[in-house]
């Protein structure tokens, strides 16, 4: 009788990360990727020794892609919002990959090369080198979160996101103006989570490339007063 067949670390990856297209990392387990491999979960833990390092894998691949034909281009705050928006286009393909990054942070090959890429760019912005790590663990947060809540909403279905709006439209054109007073007042203007999140996720990071910079005026501004 033949043997199973001995499945590659790629073709693990690949068929969980389909896998993980249909479902969440909550649903996922060794078990149904075993199933859907027609092997059993014994033969799976020889590659990742469990579900959090197969997941993590799965993960890291998307970073690895997305840096595949990066090159760096540009100053500082250009190569932080082109590593970002490129990141986000990348889990933006495969939106159920996103949340299981944001809880299974990568600490592959894919994930240093990103690492490698943020603290170069802070590097070169002027940062003292004690101020870097610091801000890497911001922009890093950051951005998970941005691409994850984004993600998120995209994979939410036309019904889905139609029955959002009119519960959106419900619930604030009808706010109570003596109870929500405030809501009441902005209701026509403000607009749901799901709206314009591309130029809100811009919008976002550049804030927080504009602190990074009013950061490095006061950090030499402090070294100016001290030479003096």
């Amino acid at each position: 009788m033949a043997g199973r067949r001995r499945w590659s670390t790629d073709e693990i990856l690949d068929a969980a990360a389909e896998l993980l297209r249909t479902s969440d990392a909550d649903s996922f387990s060794v078990r149904k990727l075993a199933a859907v491999l027609g092997t059993d979960s014994s033969s799976l833990y020889r590659h990742f020794r469990s579900k959090t390092e197969l997941l993590r894998a799965v993960a890291d691949r998307i970073l690895l892609a997305a840096m595949d034909d990066h090159r760096v281009e540009g100053d500082w705050k250009q190569r932080l919002t082109a590593l970002a928006l490129r990141m986000r286009d990348a889990f933006g393909q495969q939106p159920e990959l996103a949340a299981v990054w944001g809880r299974y942070a990568s600490s592959g090959t894919g994930s240093r090369l990103v690492m490698e890429e943020v603290l170069q760019a802070l590097r070169e912005s002027g940062l003292p080198d004690g101020e870097i790590p610091v801000r890497y663990h911001r922009i890093a947060v950051l951005i998970a979160a941005l691409i994850s809540s984004e993600a998120g909403a995209g994979a939410v279905t036309p019904e889905e996101r139609e029955q959002g709006m009119e519960l959106f439209r419900v619930a604030v054109l009808g706010a109570d103006p003596e109870r929500f007073p405030a809501l009441a007042h902005f209701a026509r203007e403000v607009r749901p989570l799901g709206a314009d999140r591309r130029t809100a996720f811009e919008e976002i990071l550049a804030a927080q490339i504009a602190d990074i910079e009013a950061a490095i005026r006061r950090s030499r501004s402090t070294a100016g007063a001290e030479g003096t």
